[in-house]
């Protein structure tokens, strides 16, 4: 069903599944179906981190890292995203995995879920900008003085994120719009890429695409420690695309602005991460047959791409591609508040945030927006900036820092809702499926292959040099542990169930009528 033909009855639905959760319709619902798939490509942006983090590919196991190990990656997050789809058809509501984890598990469950997604929102949110901010520094910088030294980073980071929470301030009508256009940047401006890197490619060689060399150590810019393990280091460049695939959660947190939230939802989760996987992996291989020379480009490290992109192409060509790449990832940015928001907002109308939970809960009647919520979210994301930046280990940069902490928090918010609705589905927890469903049997697997798939994301995150990552997750998954037994498990109620939403039908209509919601 096309945007045009939302009827007054869909949104009567739409809402009347809202309600029957316990939650006011105080968002805007105004999210057609392929907004809600533009908001989680928009956040994937195979040109944010396919190309930020391309060095992860080559710098491992040469071409077969691009050629293949792509692939391989691909697939890891697509069993997350179909899992996650299931779920997202039979509970659409915004800050889903929240939710998810509470409704299939148990309060516990969906508290932790929520602060491991927080977490993983905000340091994704502070990846995609400081990979913004090197990308600038290596582009278009040089004219501006912006050479990419630490402080430069932060203060360009904290500059682009204020402006994106301004526009998510504005309304989510200015956000899809935005998020639209940003689409459609990606696909013309990847395709211009793919076509510029074969013309102007000074030899093709097909073969490079599953050629496996150790470029690890100094031989590959020291992207990656020195190791003679080529399985280990293959695993190691699965990294470009299981960091590259990943936000797709955005489509299920802004599930009360979309329309036909149930069938909508889990198709832009899946779309996004097809698209963005077939289409990455077009772009990869490109710029891996575009080298001049593999060794050469390998001891480049993390600035092969630019270097490449310098050997062949014209400047004015690669002016053009670089100001594209550039404002689509501006917008990847732009989306990814957009996610941390709802996620934030919707944890904390359930009283997920101490003392802080009635501000961060309030909507804009203007705007419809969850105003504080973004704020918040966007000074978390500059503060956990300048953290990264007092925690850097020797030479490892705050970028791959940043990218690893994103990996295991967000993908372990993943992981929480997923086992729960393993063991939940077909149970009087979820005794349907929604309207976009796998049959029992699929789902089930799947959802086994994204855990197993969590096991080599969490062995990938934490491998050397970057070790201490590791000790951060514990650290947090024990202090979570121990804030829940002594304070949170006697607090937190959770999501409203049962009697207490029927006791909140008043509360619901008072919510609507301040923001002149009419249902």
């Amino acid at each position: 069903m096309s945007s045009d033909q939302y009827s007054d009855k869909d949104h009567h639905e739409d809402v009347k599944v809202l309600h029957g959760m316990g939650y006011a319709q105080e968002l805007s619902r105004s999210m057609s179906k392929f907004s809600n798939f533009a908001i989680s490509f928009s956040i994937i942006c195979i040109l944010s981190g396919g190309i930020n983090s391309f060095a992860q590919a080559i710098s491992s196991v040469g071409g077969a890292g691009a050629g293949i190990g792509w692939i391989v990656g691909c697939i890891l997050s697509g069993m997350f995203a179909l899992s996650m789809a299931q779920i997202a058809s039979a509970f659409p509501t915004a800050g889903g995995l929240y939710h998810w984890g509470s409704i299939l598990g148990n309060r516990f469950w969906g508290w932790l879920t929520a602060w491991l997604n927080l977490l993983g929102l905000i340091t994704v949110l502070g990846a995609i900008n400081i990979g913004t901010a090197y990308f600038f520094a290596g582009t278009f910088g040089p004219m501006f003085g912006f050479t990419g030294t630490d402080w430069q980073v932060v203060g360009f980071v904290a500059a682009i994120t204020a402006g994106q929470a301004l526009f998510n301030h504005l309304g989510i009508k200015v956000t899809t719009m935005l998020t639209d256009i940003s689409g459609y940047i990606i696909f013309a401006v990847t395709a211009v890429l793919v076509i510029a890197c074969l013309v102007y490619a000074p030899a093709i060689d097909i073969s490079r695409l599953w050629t496996f060399t150790n470029y690890s150590g100094e031989a590959g810019g020291n992207v990656f420690p020195q190791s003679d393990n080529v399985g280990y280091l293959f695993l190691l460049c699965l990294l470009l695309p299981v960091y590259t695939i990943t936000g797709y959660d955005a489509s299920a947190h802004t599930s009360e602005e979309t329309k036909n939230a149930a069938t909508s939802v889990p198709k832009g989760i899946v779309t996004a991460v097809f698209w963005s996987s077939f289409i990455g992996w077009i772009m990869i291989c490109a710029i891996t047959l575009a080298i001049p020379d593999m060794a050469t480009a390998a001891g480049q490290g993390w600035g092969m791409f630019f270097a490449t992109m310098d050997a062949i192409l014209p400047a004015a060509l690669k002016d053009v591609l670089y100001l594209g790449i550039f404002i689509a990832q501006l917008l990847c940015g732009l989306a990814t508040v957009t996610s941390a928001s709802r996620m934030l907002f919707a944890f904390s109308r359930d009283d997920g945030v101490p003392m802080f939970s009635k501000a961060l809960a309030t909507v804009s009647p203007k705007y419809r927006t969850p105003v504080n919520a973004i704020w918040t979210a966007t000074v978390l994301c500059i503060l956990y900036v300048v953290l990264a930046m007092t925690i850097k280990v020797g030479e490892t940069s705050i970028y791959v820092i940043v990218v690893n902490s994103t990996l295991v928090f967000l993908f372990l918010s993943f992981t929480v809702p997923l086992v729960a609705g393993l063991f939940a589905y077909g149970t009087a927890k979820w005794p349907n499926p929604g309207p976009w469903a796998m049959s029992a049997g699929l789902y089930k697997l799947v959802t086994v292959l994204s855990v197993v798939g969590m096991a080599v994301i969490l062995f990938i995150a934490v491998a050397p040099p970057n070790e201490r990552v590791l000790y951060v997750v514990l650290g947090f998954i024990a202090l979570a542990v121990v804030l829940w037994v002594l304070v949170e498990n006697r607090r937190f109620e959770g999501p409203p169930t049962g009697d207490r939403i029927a006791a909140r039908k008043a509360a619901i209509a008072a919510a609507e009528a301040a923001v002149g919601e009419k249902t």
